[in-house]
């Protein structure tokens, strides 16, 4: 696919910056072909180094992708741009999200008075009474606690542990399918992406070696709720993993338990097999609401000491009020009694929508969390299909790198009665886009 965009720019800092507002602005597609060097020097009347070196910096910051022969494209997933879902249509009921039932989030209640501060932080960044429930909760599922520390939700605190532990041009092992999130993150700070694919126990064993010896110097991954599969570490897929890190022992394992209290399954994580450098990130937002943009990080002294080096340069601490909030919730027995009940809720009603679906002869996967994956052949048919029946779910392209082709659909808030309707138009739909179906 090539294009009639208007390049401009007589340096190369100018080059590139006209190629990524094309991207940015839409302009430029992800797949469209960039003029040759040469060609765009002389429409340029640059000279073809200039040219080279913008299209280099593009290349390091995951904004294009270079394909031999095939020449210079932008990326499928640039870094300046965007895998956010369309926009829900009217009228349909909205189950592409992830997001939790509102009716069983609590209350949030921030503090009352807050006193001024007389100077700044840093020097005392974690309220204690926070950090004594963080250790707590880490605690409670066998992630040793003895180092902690707080960010600002757990991109933010990916993104720091990153940036900090690897340069431009490094690789990270990502899970396939995987948090479309991520998988815009990782290009966006420069780094390259190896796919590890997954299955209902997470990461596969072969598949992560495989991206080990590839050259991978991180690996994010989720021990549970994974999204978009909903897969879960059982204890033996645990050990199976730790067997294979266990000879590499540079890589940095980053587990992010963003569901960790409404996941409707144990904790199997890596973290308790002794790894040299890990982290474990836990968020509130799913379980207690999404404005608390606040996460627990522990990890060994080397991650965490970087990351807190980042982070005083930055922002130097997390706000005191948002901890004093997130306290107040975790410590509120009212809310906890919700939260189980929450969990409880979103089992039934995950498992609930895969047996509707199992009697319709469609498979799908989803083991925990709040969301159920289900393969199709042509994910646009099935998307606009169910948006006829007044549903809409997520196509899949946005959680993949080359696993096959699926739909997301949130199942945290859809009853037993719904979930039938939904199975039912499913199975239509399929019938109608597809001449047999495969699962």
């Amino acid at each position: 696919m090539t294009t009639q965009y208007s390049f401009t720019g007589t340096t190369a800092r100018e080059i590139a910056a006209s190629v990524e507002r094309g991207v940015s602005e839409g302009s430029l597609a992800p797949g469209t072909a960039l003029p040759p060097v040469r060609r765009l020097a002389d429409g340029l009347g640059v000279s073809p180094g200039t040219v080279a070196t913008a299209y280099k910096e593009l290349r390091s910051r995951g904004i294009v992708v270079t394909r031999g022969r095939g020449g210079t494209v932008v990326a499928h997933a640039p870094a300046v741009g965007s895998r956010r879902p369309p926009r829900v249509p009217a009228g349909v009921r909205d189950l592409a999200g992830g997001h939790p039932d509102p009716a069983l989030l609590p209350a949030l209640a921030p503090p009352t008075e807050v006193s001024p501060v007389h100077g700044s932080h840093r020097a005392s960044p974690r309220l204690p009474q926070l950090e004594e429930a963080a250790r707590a909760w880490l605690g409670r599922d066998g992630v040793p606690a003895d180092g902690v520390t707080f960010a600002h939700g757990a991109l933010d605190c990916i993104a720091r542990l990153l940036s900090a532990e690897l340069k431009p041009g490094d690789a990270v092992a990502v899970e396939d399918p995987g948090f479309h999130h991520l998988l815009d993150l990782v290009p966006a700070l420069g780094l390259r992406m190896l796919p590890v694919a997954v299955d209902d126990e997470g990461v596969r064993p072969a598949e992560l070696a495989r991206a080990l010896r590839g050259g991978a110097r991180a690996l994010v991954c989720s021990p549970r709720a994974q999204c978009p599969t909903g897969g879960r570490f059982t204890a033996g897929r645990r050990d199976e993993l730790l067997a294979v890190l266990a000879e590499f022992p540079e890589v940095l394992v980053i587990e992010d338990d963003h569901n960790a209290d409404i996941s409707g399954v144990p904790l199997n994580s890596l973290t308790a097999g002794g790894l040299p450098r890990w982290a474990h990130v836990r968020t509130v937002s799913k379980h207690l609401g999404i404005d608390l943009r606040w996460a627990v990080l522990a990890g060994d002294p080397t991650t965490l000491a970087r990351h807190d080096g980042r982070l005083l340069l930055t922002s130097g601490w997390v706000s005191h009020i948002l901890q004093a909030t997130v306290a107040r919730a975790m410590a509120d027995p009212v809310a906890r009694l919700l939260v189980a009940r929450a969990e409880e809720a979103y089992t039934e009603r995950r498992e609930g929508l895969i047996r509707a679906l199992g009697r319709h002869g469609i498979a799908a996967a989803g083991v925990s969390g709040l969301n159920v994956w289900v393969p199709v052949r042509d994910e646009s048919a099935v998307v606009n299909g169910l948006r006829t029946h007044g549903w809409w779910v997520a196509a899949g392209q946005r959680f993949r790198i080359g696993a096959p082709p699926a739909v997301r659909i949130t199942s945290a808030g859809l009853e037993g009665a719904d979930a039938l309707r939904l199975a039912s138009d499913f199975a239509a739909v399929l019938g109608e886009s597809e001449a047999t179906y495969g699962g």
